[in-house]
Parts: structure tokens; C-alpha cells; sequence
């Protein structure tokens, strides 16, 4: 394999995004960053958006990069969070900038939709957990609320969609970003038809569904003259970002289960097809769209967002995460437990108080200080997977080995640890850039350098060093489980 092909790479996260070359050669894999840049949601008019255009610029600022650099590029491709959209006017103009998902203008909107469709109606058709900011529910919401950019719309793109649009003028809905919009149906990979009328919309608002792995177009002539590019491909990788972290899971074989670390932590398995009964139902798991025609089945959980948010509002505490950490593991285990999905920390005007109030609320020791708030965060989050994973193993057709943690959260060695020791199977962490190298992956496809997933997990295994981390303190942390489940309990 000739190292002649570089795939540019945007992974845009909900805090932050990155522009990445990605290269193989002699049947690795290697990444070299561009750029990195603020993701930062917009707040006004008591609403919450996305600044698109400051994401299409720091996209063509990492494209002139890359020309400066001397770098030929091969293809290109972007990958975002999930579920938000943009309004397309008539005239092919961008109608506003895009409400972000943690607008309140969601809030209370399911009940009021669930008059109009039955909630297992819903569940039945698409399969996907029911969480307020999903794009099913944000449509609903501005149907009712009267959104001028909606009712105007002649096209509805989802994020990576969208930016592709800007880049290339032509309008797709890539599969893997569409199924997580709880509009999709999984079993016939199609946008249904029920769904898309409930909010006053029809199946010609959006653009025309293509897998992971297509090219889209080629850059506009407006955006070579910017860069001074040629017709360089834009490919549709997978759009969704865990889509694409998934599919750099450097596993073996299919006995595995992943957990995406991040602002948001997706637990889940990879299957061949959607899996939805009455238990994942109950469960309320997620049937969301993996390349290949697999399904990703997994469940959405606060993640790191807990801590970022705390972070932002400490002024005392140490800048170093390495510092910060250490600090924390030397305050006493288990003092103070929290659910890390109840709603008190979906959007709270300040996290550390809402973390106290739920200990307050819950009759336990309330952390006082960064360093124990942080130990709390930790071990929650562990007890909160290890809560997860036993349904994922009631639900599950296959045994599962190893858990393979990827994403930014990889990096966390104490909280890597403490899920090994919750869950009780072996952990495997890494890749850290998992999702910029599924996107690279994907596009290597495209280009015919790789021939299918298994061929790029090869490679992605080849490529990095996995941590592994074994169980140990079994029993503490099986007490500390129950303890957990009864405060959740109690707290509901």
C-alpha cells in the first residue's frame, strides 16, 4: 500500500471540532492535526443555535492549510454529532443558523406529541430511545411554536449534510445521520412516512439517502478558488460521529461491546439488524445506523459533559486533568453517588450545584470541592455503565469478551479502570482519535485502499497501542451498585 493518498478529515464535536490529514502506509495508519477550533453554541433571544458558518470557515481555513502544507489532497469528508438540522430555503440560502439540541424549546414537547402518534407507535417504527432533544421531537416542537425557518424550509439537511452542501452545492442525506433523528425507519433504512407527516413534512424535504463510503460531488468552483484546490471529492462518510468512532473499533471479531467517550458516552454492540422488543423498549436502547448495513444498538449517556461543565466553573482547580485526577483519587470512594442521566444535569445553570442538590435531595454526603465532585463524577459514570452493559447483555444474541473504549475519554485511566472493575470483563482503550479515523477509514474506502470493515480494523489494530485494563475489587464495587440502583430508585 503506497503512502500517496491523504484524506482530509472534519470531525466536529459538540465543544470543539478538528480538521485531520489522515495517510496509510504499509498497512497503517497515521494522523497528522491541521487545526482545532471552538465549537461554541450561540445564546440569544432565549434560544440556543450553532454558528454553521464559523464551522464552514474553519473548514476552508484547514483546506488552505492543507495547500500551504503542500498536501495533495485525495478526498475529503465530515462527521458531526447527531440529530440537528438546518433549514434550506427555495433559493438553495441557508434560513437561519441551526437551533442547537439543548434549546428548551423541547422541554414537555414529547407528551404533547405522543397525542398526535402513540409513543410504541414511534418506538415501533424507528427503534430509537426517546430523549426530548431528538430531531423528531426539535421539528415538532418548531411546527408548534410557529419556527419562520421551518415553515419556509424546501430542504432539510442534517449537519454533515449541510456543511457538505456549502462545500459542494449538492444536497444528500447520508444514512448513518439521518437514523439517528428518530424519523428513520431501520428496518427499511428509509425515512418513514407516518413520522414526516406528524410534523408537517414530507419525504422530498430532504435530500437523496446515500451509504458511507459515497462520493457526494466534487468542491464548488467557488470553494477550489478559495482554497486553491481542484475538484477535489467530498465523500459521505459516516456522518453521525459515533458512526464513525465505531467503525474504528480495532476489534477482532464481533464478541465485542464499545462505549464512545466523550461529551456523550454511547455504550452499545454492532448487529446485523435492529433490535426492537419490548425489553429495549422498556430499556428505551437506540437502534441507530452503522456502515455496512450493520446496526449500532446502544443507549446514550452523560458523559464527560458533567465534568467539562464543572471545569468551566471552577476557578480553584488545577488546569491539569493529570492534576485534577490525582487530587481526586485521594479523597474517600463512594461517598456520593448520582444518576449522571437524571434531568438535573441535562442543562443546569451551574453543574457543581446541581450535583450538590441531588446528594442534598438524596440524603447522602454532599462533595464539597472540585476534587471530590470529580471522584463522584467518576464513579457514577462507572456505576451508570455497569448498569447499561447488564441490559445490553439481556439483549444481546452473542457473548460478550471485551469492552473497547474509544474516543477522548480513552485517555482516562482512573475512569477506565473503575468500568473494568464495575462491569467485570476485560477493557480495552483506544483509539483516542476514533472518530477522525473512521471518517480517514471510510474515505480509504471510498478511494479502494481498504476493502471492508474487518480490513480496516486490521489496520486500525496494527496501527495504535491499546491500554488493557483487567477487574479487580469485585465485590466493592458490586456493593456499590446496589447502593447506586437504590438511590436512583429512590430519587425517581
Amino acid at each position: 500500500m503506497k503512502n500517496n493518498k491523504y484524506f482530509f478529515a472534519v470531525d466536529l464535536g459538540a465543544t470543539s471540532g478538528r480538521t485531520i490529514i489522515g495517510s496509510l502506509s504499509d498497512g497503517k495508519i497515521s494522523l497528522e492535526e491541521l487545526t482545532r477550533f471552538d465549537n461554541a453554541i450561540i445564546e440569544t433571544s432565549g434560544h440556543f443555535y450553532w454558528d454553521i458558518y464559523a464551522l464552514y470557515n474553519e473548514i476552508i481555513k484547514g483546506l488552505k492549510l492543507s495547500v500551504q502544507k503542500g498536501i495533495e489532497i485525495t478526498s475529503m469528508g465530515i462527521d458531526t454529532w447527531g440529530v440537528d438540522f438546518v433549514c434550506i430555503g427555495a433559493d438553495g440560502a441557508i434560513l437561519r443558523n441551526p437551533l442547537a439540541y439543548r434549546d428548551p424549546h423541547t422541554v414537555g414537547i414529547q407528551e404533547k406529541f405522543f397525542k398526535k402518534v402513540k409513543k410504541e407507535d414511534v418506538y415501533n417504527i424507528t427503534g430509537i430511545q426517546f430523549m426530548d432533544l431528538n430531531s423528531l421531537f426539535q421539528l415538532f416542537a418548531m411546527k408548534e411554536h410557529g419556527d419562520t425557518a421551518l415553515q419556509n424550509a424546501e430542504k432539510v439537511l442534517f449537519i454533515p449534510d449541510a456543511l457538505s452542501y456549502m462545500l459542494t452545492e449538492k444536497m444528500v442525506c447520508e444514512y448513518t445521520i439521518a437514523s439517528t433523528s428518530q424519523i428513520l425507519d431501520p428496518r427499511t433504512k428509509k425515512l418513514d412516512e407516518k413520522l414526516l407527516a406528524s410534523v408537517g413534512l414530507s419525504r422530498h424535504r430532504f435530500g437523496h439517502m446515500i451509504n458511507p463510503s459515497t462520493v457526494i460531488a466534487p468542491l464548488s468552483n467557488e470553494v477550489q478558488k478559495m482554497t486553491g484546490l481542484g475538484a477535489v471529492p467530498v465523500i459521505a462518510v459516516a456522518g453521525h460521529d459515533t458512526a464513525s468512532a465505531v467503525a474504528a473499533v480495532p476489534a477482532k471479531n464481533e464478541n465485542f461491546a464499545f462505549l464512545s467517550s466523550g461529551t456523550w458516552s454511547l455504550m452499545g454492540i454492532e448487529t446485523k439488524n435492529a433490535i426492537i422488543n419490548n425489553l429495549s423498549y422498556l430499556r428505551n436502547f437506540t437502534n441507530e445506523g452503522g456502515i455496512e448495513g450493520t446496526t449500532r444498538f446502544l443507549k446514550n449517556i452523560c458523559g464527560m459533559w458533567l465534568l467539562e461543565r464543572c471545569r468551566k466553573e471552577w476557578t480553584d482547580a488545577p488546569k491539569s486533568y493529570n492534576e485534577l485526577f490525582n487530587e481526586a483519587m485521594n479523597t474517600p470512594e463512594f461517598q456520593s453517588i448520582i444518576n449522571p442521566d437524571d434531568k438535573m444535569f441535562a442543562n443546569p445553570p451551574i453543574m457543581q450545584d446541581a450535583i450538590q442538590e441531588y446528594c442534598r435531595q438524596t440524603g447522602q454526603h454532599v462533595p464539597q470541592g472540585y476534587a471530590e465532585i470529580v471522584r463522584c463524577i467518576f464513579e457514577s459514570l462507572a456505576l451508570r455503565y455497569k448498569q447499561v452493559f447488564g441490559f445490553i447483555r439481556e439483549m444481546a444474541s452473542f457473548e460478550i469478551d471485551v469492552l473497547h473504549i474509544i474516543g477522548g475519554g480513552s485517555r482516562n485511566e482512573y475512569l477506565n479502570q473503575f468500568t473494568a472493575d464495575a462491569i467485570g470483563i476485560e477493557v480495552l482503550a483506544g483509539p483516542q482519535e476514533g472518530t477522525a479515523i473512521g471518517n480517514i477509514m471510510l474515505q480509504a474506502k471510498a478511494a479502494g485502499e481498504v476493502s471492508d470493515i474487518w480490513q480496516m480494523r486490521k489496520i486500525i489494530y496494527n496501527s495504535i497501542e491499546l491500554k488493557k485494563f483487567i477487574p479487580k475489587d469485585t465485590k466493592k464495587w458490586n456493593d456499590a451498585y446496589e447502593r447506586y440502583l437504590k438511590i436512583v430508585t429512590n430519587k425517581k
